[in-house]
């Protein structure tokens, strides 16, 4: 407990409580967006149901090229610090478009690629604090399992909060509301974080994993985005089948995914107090193993209580993934925490891109209960790809046991 209480302490601090409070506006921001855009596209700007899966998959795919592409010059050269001012400040103008505009080519263009830099402000956050962390000596497993947990605090406010301000006040307050979260969230940073700004690098090979560590980098990806694709799967589906197949309550729906968000919170700190003891491999596969549990739960409880009980084997899934897979990332690219950090967040885009298929093609030929099935199989998959990984790659020496 003396690790834990010192690095609590470590985390109170100006600069500390910064990151805290600069993840929590940006993951609002994003919260604020995302679960009324359907909505949105379909009320507001008119369009049919394909133009609103192809805006999804659209959006998934400009955001993995640009944000990749931003990451990629973060960690050749500038301040991380400026890049993050000014991808908060491209967000509020994505935000100010959505409020404005209702042309749908518009949006997915120009409005997509703005929404993208803005969205890009959140890793490069987490790769600035993990370059502080490592340059003041600081923990830092533990403060960016904490720092993600922010994330999770602001999507279990969001949701509900974007439904309010969209049904009671209109899309134009909900959007302006984002904007200024993230001109908030630039303020903050000029005045708060820290400055490191890095020389100019030419050569590519600086700037590209180690040449031993590609292939686990490889296959931590692989288990990443068929870990999402799970996720994103259960998030289509489940409310269609809980109201169409169970007949359920359709506010159930809201209280699961509540639940599992809140859950997520203290997982992913009692996660990264544990990574340095045994290891972030470990706890991906125990993720794994409570994510199939968790599906096969569903193949055989319909009580809404017993469902309900279920979402801790759920957060479990998600909370080591959200918090740990991003630093399993940053150990396997050392020096490239832009890059890696970059990379962990485009593995939920193409868990997206592959779940907005799958689920409504197995909907579609079987049913919505059998995307579960789906589901357990691509845990099965993701842990056998997960055991392929050195279990000592990107940790220090003194982990290797594990």
């Amino acid at each position: 407990m003396r690790n834990f209480s010192a690095s609590i302490r470590q985390m109170t601090d100006l600069t500390s409580l910064s990151f805290l409070f600069i993840a929590f506006l940006t993951g609002m921001a994003g919260a604020l967006q995302t679960p009324t855009l359907s909505l949105f596209l379909t009320t507001e700007v008119h369009t049919r149901p394909v133009l609103v899966g192809l805006f999804f998959t659209g959006s998934a795919v400009i955001g993995i090229i640009i944000s990749q592409l931003i990451a990629s010059y973060s960690d050749r050269s500038g301040d991380r610090k400026m890049l993050i001012i000014k991808c908060c400040l491209f967000g509020a103008l994505g935000c100010a478009m959505y409020a404005f505009n209702r042309n749908y080519f518009l949006l997915l263009t120009i409005g997509v690629l703005l929404s993208t830099c803005g969205s890009t402000a959140t890793p490069q956050l987490f790769a600035l604090a993990r370059e502080h962390a490592d340059k003041t000596g600081r923990e830092a497993v533990m403060f960016s399992s904490v720092l993600r947990a922010q994330i999770s605090l602001a999507w279990v406010i969001g949701p509900p909060l974007a439904f309010a301000l969209a049904l009671g006040f209109g899309f134009k307050t909900m959007y302006l509301s984002a904007a200024i979260a993230f001109v908030l969230c630039s303020i903050v940073v000029w005045y708060t974080l820290p400055s490191m700004p890095k020389a100019a690098r030419t050569d590519r090979a600086l700037v590209q994993a180690p040449r031993h560590n590609r292939r686990d980098t490889l296959l931590l990806f692989i288990v990443c985005a068929l870990m999402w694709t799970c996720n994103s799967m259960y998030l289509i589906n489940m409310p269609l089948y809980l109201v169409q197949e169970l007949l359920l309550p359709e506010k159930l729906a809201g209280m699961m995914m509540g639940t599992a968000a809140g859950l997520e919170i203290p997982v992913m700190i009692i996660a990264g107090y544990y990574a340095q003891k045994f290891g972030k491999r470990w706890l991906m596969q125990n993720a794994i193993i409570a994510g199939l549990l968790f599906y096969i739960g569903l193949f055989f409880f319909t009580s809404p209580w017993i469902l309900l009980i279920l979402q801790m084997l759920n957060a479990i899934f998600i909370g080591i993934l959200a918090g740990i897979g991003m630093l399993y990332f940053q150990d396997l690219m050392p020096g490239q925490a832009g890059a890696a950090t970059t990379l962990f967040t485009n593995t939920v885009r193409v868990g997206w891109i592959f779940a907005g298929s799958l689920a409504g093609t197995v909907a579609e030929i079987w049913s919505y209960h059998a995307v579960f099935y789906i589901a357990a199989v691509m845990c099965l998959v993701a842990v056998l790809c997960l055991l392929r990984i050195k279990p000592n790659a990107g940790q220090p020496q003194s982990q290797s046991k594990h």
